[in-house]
């Protein structure tokens, strides 16, 4: 699969969104045109009414009346056309630039490297996926809708009370000079506070998603109140937040507000002396009001432009980081058809962001393709880790590791993947079909081949349901039992036909005869496969070819269970806990 997304810098700038602009750019071109010309059909109103007002009714001619009123139906009924033009541009351009982010941003996280997956939380991407990519669709439609008619109007308002009569627009450029700087203002107390209500979001999310996933254990152990306390938290902190958030923009409105209608109030005194002196006539005054509620509904918009660039400005920072995650080490290249043979030599490895404490301390070992390892231990002795690294999750810190003789550092990570399956300790069933759960390890599988893999895997319990491989798993396929799912997980492992299969821990909730059989049939495969089970059963690990025994990092043992019998103390004392103890109970 061709990697699309690399890493991206800056932030509500070209460097973000650049390629989405360049991609409307003729649509998004052609509607901020039409906001212009709405903006000056907007502004030649206060105009040509002061026309009606000093050139028809003034001087009595009701043909000027006429004449000048209609010219201003004329001008409005332009203006309603270009709003409607811009507005279905706007609405088109900002939901597929919208579509495009969410694409992208998922396209980046099915990506992601283990770093980046460890680096933000999952409840903190749907947020980012949602919410903020919702807030920069909703700035993008404002500028091609209204962002860019604020300033024209502003602008235009100002610059037409000039000419109609300068002295009065001194008083203009004073309220707007007072906004100017509330807006200011604003911008600064305003951007900390929403970056912290993105934050408080996320952790709603996070707190509702872990209850969805553990819905049944709150049930099991009753915490609903310990539940309802930790959402009542979240979702306070949230209120509190958005409180906060909206707490200036509450307060710096009333205040334009009261600015531009003191200016207002001023205008009015100021033009009825100038109209007594006969500096001023009627229409102008009439026109400098209209041009002032102008101004004032253009500067309470830019406000609203700057508080929703502000919220734009952290949904970005947030977009940002999912977009500058890394990736997997390598692009795709060519896939290479490997054999099983793998070797650790020298392996040390620690986790990214850890304790430091490596995870693995001086790993060697091999195994021959079409053998069978077992790789045995304590809880945390880095059993897990082994089949991470051979999946290159993670790249080691030191040391190599070879499968076929290469490298994997050199190989692409598809051909690395492509050679290997997993059955994970926790199996993850989507939502959908059993079909499509198993196909999805090989979608180019059978129906034969799908049921000679189940039947392998010991799911035979699938044609016994009402609708056999056809029947529907709900989400985290919570209508199944666990032994169920290992069945059908060990199923999707099995039907990649790879050369390395990998069960880490994935029997664990199969009874012995079950687990057997399991055991009988991947054996029983044509030699060439390379089986690795991770397994805390030591009755597991005997029937391997060779047996790995890990403590804390380091190999303590290797070889057959009759060897290790003889030379491995912590694999006689795992033996005589399990095997021995089970005899004598």
């Amino acid at each position: 699969m061709e990697r699309k997304l690399k890493q991206k810098k800056g932030l509500i700038n070209m460097n973000v969104y650049g390629k989405y602009f360049k991609k409307y750019k003729l649509p998004f071109l052609v509607a901020v045109f039409c906001v212009a010309l709405e903006a000056v059909c907007d502004l030649l109103g206060p105009t040509l009414m002061s026309n009606i007002i000093n050139s028809g009714i003034d001087q009595g001619q009701l043909s000027k009346v006429y004449y000048w009123g209609g010219l201003m139906l004329l001008v409005t009924a332009i203006g309603a056309c270009f709003a409607v033009i811009r507005n279905i541009l706007a609405s088109n351009v900002s939901q597929r630039m919208g579509a495009d982010l969410r694409y992208d941003l998922f396209e980046k996280i099915v990506c992601f490297s283990e770093q980046s997956i460890d680096k933000i939380e999952s409840g903190s991407l749907i947020t980012r996926m949602t919410n903020d990519t919702s807030q920069v669709v909703q700035f993008v439609n404002g500028i091609m809708r209204i962002f860019m008619k604020a300033p024209i109007t502003c602008i235009g308002s100002i610059i037409l009370a000039s000419i109609l009569n300068f002295r009065l627009s001194l008083i203009i450029y004073g309220i707007v000079a007072i906004v100017a700087i509330l807006i200011i203002i604003s911008m600064k107390l305003s951007y900390p506070r929403y970056y912290k209500l993105q934050k408080a979001m996320d952790k709603v999310n996070l707190v509702v998603q872990e209850y969805l996933i553990g819905v049944r254990l709150v049930k099991a152990f009753g915490t609903y109140d310990k539940e309802t306390d930790k959402f009542e938290n979240a979702n306070a902190e949230l209120m509190q937040k958005g409180i906060s958030s909206q707490i200036v923009i509450t307060l710096v409105s009333p205040l334009m507000t009261l600015t531009v209608g003191i200016g207002t109030v001023i205008v009015i005194l100021i033009g009825s002396r100038m109209f007594s002196l006969n500096q001023a006539k009627p229409g102008d005054i009439s026109a400098f009001t209209i041009y002032m509620a102008q101004i004032l509904t253009s500067l309470i918009m830019i406000t609203n432009i700057f508080n929703t660039f502000v919220r734009t400005k952290a949904s970005t920072a947030r977009i940002k980081e999912v977009l500058d995650c890394d990736e997997d080490f390598t692009d795709s290249g060519e896939i290479k058809e490997l054999n099983g043979d793998i070797e650790f030599n020298s392996v040390v490895f620690a986790y990214p962001n850890g304790s430091g404490v490596p995870a693995l301390k001086d790993l060697s070992f091999s195994i021959k393709s079409g053998e069978s390892l077992a790789i045995i231990g304590p809880t945390g002795s880095g059993k897990s880790t082994i089949a991470w690294l051979l999946l290159r999750f993670y790249d080691v810190n030191s040391g190599r590791i070879l499968v076929n003789g290469y490298d994997i550092k050199e190989l692409s990570i598809d051909s690395v993947r492509h050679n290997i399956a997993i059955v994970p300790q926790k199996p993850m069933l989507f939502s959908g079909t059993i079909e499509e759960n198993i196909r999805w390890g090989n979608n180019k599988a059978t129906d034969e081949m799908i049921h000679l893999s189940a039947h392998k895997a010991q799911a035979d319990f699938i044609e016994n349901m009402s609708k056999g491989y056809e029947s529907l798993l709900g989400s985290a396929a919570v209508n199944v039992s666990g032994g169920q799912k290992q069945r059908i997980s060990i199923a999707r492992g099995i039907i990649k036909n790879a050369s390395i299969l990998i069960l880490d821990d994935a029997t664990s909730a199969l009874d012995a005869v079950t687990e057997a059989k399991v055991r009988e049939s991947l054996n029983s495969k044509a030699k060439g496969q390379t089986l690795i089970t991770i397994t805390q059963r030591c009755g597991t690990a005997m029937f391997a070819d060779k047996i790995l025994v890990m403590d804390n990092g380091v190999k303590v043992g290797y070889g057959t269970h009759d060897q290790l019998m003889r030379d491995c103390e912590i694999y006689r004392d795992i033996y005589k806990t399990q095997i021995e103890s089970s005899k004598e109970a």
